[in-house]
């Protein structure tokens, strides 16, 4: 859907431990792809890894890139891409030491110390001089964009630039939870690798292995509220998450009905809280996602306006946290633009 880039900020933190994940939850027939296209000695220049936040989309991309500086585009390697933890190329990626490979993420403003809210030109200006770079050892140099979708304009411009002359033995992994609002330019040079939500038992296991003091009662909650994404889960398991999630979900469903006085008591807390807006945000976007999806799957066309409100309120929960906006605010107004569309069906 739109795009999240603040409001995933808690959820998107999992991905920063991807470079030390060497194993993988799901997506077989994706890695099975990929797994083809580089041990048979022909990957594409680029790949667009897209999917919801926290279903794998990093842990994937680490993988490929392990792979790769480890054995090239050869079948020298496992048939799954997997190197152990202990491999000196793991243990180069995870300390983020490793010559042939680059990861481009939003930085810190350094006027506020806050994590930027786009992903700018001088961060993807860095692929040139990468690449520029001899390539490090197989032969092969990884460049992984974290994510595409928090790229200006100006960024973008710069990866099209890239992708129009790409330098030999190179891999772009564009990371992307909302393709679609990629440049077109960009999604018709890249090959698209579009990750699907775990099943339900997947992600029951993962969280059985991370959280094992979890009550089969919340763990089945978790799975249930999660999407089938396991940063989802493990969001929902920290402190009032099931809580916000809840409220969420009452948001959406009372939309062409909503409850006024509920939804300013539930502005009141939000805005007493730590990250507060940022954490409500991702279950409210994630809420209406998932009605999108629901009403997709039912075979209903006119689905604009939904598509519409998931952007705008994007927009406006990454503003606010961006400016540092009364919370209670967005939150009010978020409401009403739900009511808008709700009250339209």
């Amino acid at each position: 859907m739109a795009k999240r880039t603040r409001a995933t900020a808690r959820v998107e933190v999992e991905q920063d431990a991807s470079s030390a994940t060497v194993s993988l939850v799901g997506h077989q027939d994706a890695l099975g792809a990929v797994a083809r296209a580089i041990r048979s000695g022909r990957p594409p220049q680029a790949w667009i890894i897209s999917g919801p936040p926290g279903i794998g989309k990093a842990t994937l991309a680490y993988r490929i890139a392990r792979y790769l500086l480890r054995f090239g585009a050869t079948a020298d390697g496992p048939a799954d891409l997997s190197l152990p933890a202990n491999d000196p190329v793991s243990q180069q990626v995870k300390a983020g030491a490793h010559p042939g490979l680059i990861v481009l993420k939003r930085g810190l403003n350094p006027e506020t110390g806050k994590q930027m809210t786009v992903l700018a030109v001088n961060q993807t200006r860095r692929l040139d001089s990468f690449f520029g770079l001899t390539s490090g050892a197989g032969g092969w140099r990884v460049a992984i964009i974290d994510t595409a979708d928090d790229m200006n304009d100006n960024a973008a411009n710069a990866l099209l630039k890239t992708l129009e002359e790409p330098p030999a033995r190179a891999l772009l992994l564009v990371l992307s939870n909302s393709p679609a609002r990629l440049l077109p330019t960009i999604r018709s040079r890249c090959q698209r690798l579009a990750l699907r939500p775990l099943a339900d038992p997947d992600v029951s296991s993962e969280l059985i292995r991370r959280m094992p003091d979890l009550s089969n009662e919340e763990r089945q909650s978790l799975v249930r509220l999660a999407g089938g994404s396991i940063g989802a889960a493990l969001e929902l398991a920290s402190d009032d998450g099931i809580a916000l999630a809840g409220e969420a979900e009452r948001l959406v469903d009372r939309a062409s009905m909503p409850d006024f006085p509920a939804t300013v008591a539930l502005a009141e807390k939000i805005a007493r809280m730590d990250d507060g807006l940022s954490r409500f945000g991702v279950f409210l976007l994630e809420a209406l996602s998932d009605r999108v999806r629901t009403r997709a799957r039912r075979g209903e066309t006119n689905l604009r306006r939904w598509v519409e409100l998931c952007e705008k309120l994007s927009a406006s929960l990454n503003r606010s946290d961006a400016l540092n906006l009364d919370p209670r605010q967005t939150i009010v107004s978020a409401a009403r633009a739900i009511e808008a569309v709700g009250s339209r069906q």
